[in-house]
């Protein structure tokens, strides 16, 4: 159990938390949420003692494991991704390397000998010796082969990397768990198994994320963070959402009846205040009225960007068809002889390996080359891509609106701040260097050009990467009231049920799975669950 008592945090003038008194128990799991730059990471890091509070206390009970989600893909690339998994429990891991170091020397004394007994009733305490077991049902779980789990950290790829470290702060159940975004770069069977783990997990956790699903499925409760308060709310999500919005409505409606109340009494006591037969009624009125107090409706922090994709002129019935295409890399097929159609309405979800999906998309927009086959788009098509990486975009010097100057030559200027004004950029944040943007701002920049060059068809690689919860709602919401065709990837999960009418999933064999049939019924149909084992072994 977590203990949060008047505490306040404070960097310079500017305040994050002020006076917020909170308890988490154990068997639930909070979701944190807020708008980028409210403190949610902060507040995790106070939890974990890696910051101090400005006033107040976070109490933890003795002798309870925190565990958290490390972000650095790299610190630990010199060790086994089995002895990773293990540092989840430092006082095992060191258990274990302190004896290792014992049993190496090649003469032993009566202290070693003492301190090697007290080292292995620790060891078998802490159930050390199950604990290579306990790593590798970890890894496999989250899709890690089990030729991998002795390899060197180096030797992974970057996404494996990421459920390695998910891995670590899972192990051995610690007391109180922080997740922060867990679900990045986790493929959806991963999600799927670290929903259910979270669901059915007895201690304590605490999650940041920016996938809405994934929190309706295992939060139990949520805390708002918005305007240096914290709330929390009983329920997902939805609820909270459910629950604030409806909260707002009943104070404004509160207001307005107060409000008719209060003119009700000012007409009376303007009438008749100087009418001595009712001069008593008028000042009882204005003593009603003193004592009446409107409830303060204080609008949120967060900010929702306006997402809104118009073309000119739409397509004919063919948008896209591909032939036999191949695309070789390094000797290495990536994509081998796959062939498909895009025809008019359709939005199409891309599944795959994270290479092939954007080495199609790179190729479809003539970005990359292809090795053989071919691909032909119809001759209206107008694309606007929004890549996975954009960093070649961002490297200039220039600022924000010189930047959206080189996708569309426009006479006004003012054209230009009015389609960054939908993403949040106003004032002086359009001359804001492109170069030291964040990762969020630059989404919102590449969201901006797409809307400008009035495409009919937009092809998105995981779009919501570095997106906040509001600029995905808004990202989800012109995706689904955009009239042209779509080809996009995501992990999320509430993205790919409300906009894909159509999945196609590509496989290394070359096997292709096509279904005009929405995200949920895809994933739960037990036939094409078969087929997509029988194509992941071939």
């Amino acid at each position: 159990m977590i203990t949060v008592n008047n505490v306040s945090l404070r960097f310079g003038t500017k305040t994050l938390f002020e006076n917020v008194n909170l308890k988490f128990n154990n068997g639930n799991c909070y979701g944190l949420i807020g708008a980028n730059g409210s403190g949610k990471t902060t507040f995790l890091k106070l939890i974990n003692h890696e910051l101090e509070t400005t006033t107040g206390e976070i109490i933890i009970p003795k002798n309870e494991r925190i565990s958290t989600l490390e972000q650095d893909h790299y610190k630990y690339d010199d060790y086994t991704v089995i002895d990773v998994v293990i540092m989840g429990n430092k006082k095992l891991y060191d258990i274990r390397c302190e004896k290792d170091e014992l049993y190496s020397h090649t003469e032993f004394t009566d202290d070693d000998g003492i301190r090697l007994g007290e080292l292995e009733a620790e060891f078998m305490e802490l159930n050390g010796w199950e604990a290579e077991s306990e790593a590798s049902l970890l890894l496999a779980n989250l899709g890690i082969k089990n030729e991998l789990h002795y390899l060197k950290m180096k030797e992974l790829e970057n996404n494996l990397k990421v459920k390695v470290l998910l891995a670590k702060s899972l192990f051995q159940n610690p007391d109180i768990l922080l997740l922060d975004e867990p679900t990045n770069n986790l493929d959806i069977d991963s999600v799927n198994w670290l929903s259910e783990f979270i669901i059915n997990y007895p201690n304590c956790v605490i999650v940041v994320s920016h996938d809405r699903h994934f929190l309706n499925n295992v939060c139990t409760y949520i805390v708002d963070i918005d305007y240096s308060k914290m709330t929390l709310y009983a329920g997902n999500y939805d609820f909270w959402r459910e629950s604030s919005e409806l909260l707002q409505k009943q104070i404004k409606e509160s207001n307005r009846k107060k409000e008719d109340k209060i003119k009700e009494l000012k007409d009376f006591i303007a009438r008749f205040s100087a009418n001595a037969s009712k001069s008593k009624q008028a000042t009882s009125r204005k003593k009603i009225l003193e004592k009446i107090e409107l409830e303060e409706i204080v609008p949120s922090s967060r900010k929702y960007p306006y997402i809104d994709f118009k073309f000119e002129k739409g397509n004919s019935r063919e948008v896209l068809n591909v032939n036999n295409l191949t695309v070789q890399v390094d000797d290495k097929k990536v994509l081998n002889k796959i062939s498909f159609s895009v025809l008019k309405d359709d939005k199409v979800l891309i599944l795959g390996s994270n290479i092939a999906k954007t080495l199609l998309f790179d190729v479809l927009t003539k970005k990359k080359k292809y090795t053989s086959g071919e691909f032909r788009w119809c001759v209206n098509s107008n694309i606007s891509y929004f890549e996975s990486d954009n960093t070649e975009y961002f490297k200039g010097n220039e600022n924000i609106i010189e930047w959206m100057g080189h996708f569309k030559k426009v006479q006004d200027e003012e054209v230009l701040r009015s389609f960054l004004g939908r993403m949040l950029f106003s004032g002086d944040d359009v001359f804001k260097s492109v170069n030291v943007l964040s990762g969020g701002e630059k989404a919102r920049c590449m969201l901006s050009k797409m809307m400008l060059e009035n495409p009919n068809v937009l092809i998105l690689d995981e779009p919501t990467n570095h997106l906040d919860l509001e600029s995905i709602t808004s990202l989800n919401n012109g995706l689904k009231n955009f009239k042209g065709e779509i080809m996009f990837t995501s992990d999320d999960y509430e993205l790919n049920e409300t906009t894909a009418n159509r999945i196609i999933e590509i496989f290394e064999n070359g096997t292709i799975i096509d279904r005009r049939i929405p995200y949920s019924e895809y994933m739960q149909n037990e036939e094409i669950k078969k087929l997509r084992e029988k194509n992941r072994i071939s």
